[in-house]
């Protein structure tokens, strides 16, 4: 086993040295700021006045936003809120990578954003834990305090109650701001899996939970769960599987322990340091120990029991378990939601299959060419609008929750609508780990846009506390 992690870990290395070489930078790649073509109209429209977003997943397919590298802001700076960067699965913190970063690689996207005036802080959580313990995680570490998975979470799942105690990124987050009187709060961006996690947060933050409510006494509960908190100005999804991935469904059919896949997927990212990495697995009694080896580790992680329950992110990033968790986490009427799609695969001229490109990460060429032609009907159905990918999740998945949700979205125009998804579109060429910046371009001047973007958002009509 110890070998065979060395190899693929190995081979994670050089695909990431052959993208940071091989890769041609932004040179190329559109630079027109994000505009529906002429023919279309800013909200898309079509029988009965139905909004594309409306109709069923395998009409999503006929989207036509131009490609771009470049976000315009809407005006003038409005808001100073703090953006805080969340990753997905297998990511990790500014400080367990020894130099390489989750959000730039080489190339520092944090930094990049809090010298052009923007405060950005990068997050680190459960690397594949489920979204409802990454949000409770995410809580803590920005707010400061335990982390609180829930009483009734935490029975039900069959884990401890409580996690790390972190001293804040941004511990005045929540209280009123004597300068303007209003409430401090964040703009959050999470990329892959994390766009789900920071949706849950927001959730919660907005409407607590019932069953915690119910089974927690008052004295000892989460402000978490017990809702009534506008603490999110937005929330931004990159390439996040909103609907899940086939992936999941294709590792299940073809290999038959998904589970040490993706743990050795989240390995990777901690080969650099042996001595920094952990999936922050506490609260599963799967804490790394003090010198213990990263091999050793591993074991531990792939052999336990986590595997088997639905509070992982297995199930979470399955198309089953997103359904599920967009059932209950809805898009609230004061947050502003923005989304970002990519893509790096062409469509075959014989067959439709969708096929990855010269240039897309080698390693998930493999993931990329097998779900570029994967179908599934069943609970959840799968056709041919799910093969564009970025190599790990497809396209038609990024937009905004579908299956299950009641989230209504639009084409961004230039003006964003509050409570509603706003789709900015798809990076073209760009596969699941160059659009955070660890592959051949350089992201730091679209994530600026960004932030100029969420900068320029009013606050006027946002509620407070």
């Amino acid at each position: 086993m110890k070998k065979i992690t060395l190899l693929i870990l190995s081979l994670f290395m050089f695909t990431l040295t052959f993208d940071f070489v091989s890769a041609t930078p932004a040179e190329g790649v559109q630079l027109e700021p994000m505009k529906m073509e002429q023919d279309v109209a800013p909200l898309l429209e079509l029988d009965n006045d139905v909004e594309i977003f409306q109709l069923e997943q395998g009409a999503q397919n006929n989207r036509t936003m131009t490609p771009s590298f470049r976000i315009s802001a809407e005006g003038e700076r409005k808001n100073d809120y703090p953006i805080i960067l969340v990753h997905g699965l297998m990511g990790f913190g500014r400080e367990e990578a020894a130099g390489l970063l989750y959000w730039g690689g080489f190339r520092d996207i944090e930094a990049y954003l809090s010298n052009s005036g923007y405060r950005a802080l990068t997050a680190s959580i459960g690397a594949v834990s489920s979204n409802w313990d990454r949000a409770c995680e995410l809580y803590a570490q920005i707010k400061g305090g335990t982390v609180d998975y829930g009483e009734a979470h935490s029975k039900l799942h069959g884990h401890d109650r409580y996690g790390i105690t972190y001293e804040g990124l941004y511990p005045e987050w929540g209280e009123i701001n004597p300068e303007t009187g209003e409430v401090n709060k964040v703009h959050l961006i999470g990329h892959s899996m994390g766009g789900q996690t920071i949706r849950v947060l927001t959730e919660l933050l907005s409407d607590g939970h019932p069953e915690e409510a119910s089974l927690t006494s008052a004295d000892s509960i989460s402000p978490l769960f017990t809702g009534g908190k506008s603490w999110v100005h937005s929330a931004t999804s990159i390439s996040t599987p909103h609907d899940g991935t086939s992936l999941l469904h294709i590792l299940d059919d073809k290999v038959p322990f998904t589970r040490q896949l993706i743990t050795l997927l989240a390995a990777f990212n901690g080969v650099i340091d042996n001595d920094l990495y952990d999936f922050q697995l506490e609260q599963w009694g799967l804490a790394r120990g003090n010198g213990e080896e990263l091999s050793s580790y591993f074991d531990r992680v792939m052999n336990s029991h986590i595997w088997d329950t639905s509070d992982i992110s297995k199930y979470d990033l399955s198309p089953e378990g997103a359904k599920q968790l967009n059932s209950w986490v809805e898009a609230q009427p004061d947050v502003y939601y923005f989304s970002v799609a990519n893509e790096q695969t062409y469509s075959g001229f014989f067959t439709g299959h969708h096929y990855p490109e010269l240039f897309m990460n080698p390693l998930f060429a493999p993931t990329s060419y097998l779900m570029g032609k994967y179908t599934h009907n069943g609970s959840v159905n799968i056709d041919q609008s799910w093969w564009e990918n970025d190599g790990l999740v497809s396209t038609v998945s990024m937009d905004k929750p579908s299956f299950g949700s009641s989230d209504a979205a639009v084409f961004y125009n230039g003006k964003a609508q509050i409570g509603k998804w706003n789709y900015l579109g798809v990076l073209s060429q760009v596969d699941h780990t160059d659009i955070v910046g660890i592959g051949g371009y350089d992201m730091r001047p679209w994530y600026r846009g960004l932030a100029s973007l969420l900068g320029s958002l009013d606050t006027l009509d946002k509620k407070t506390e």
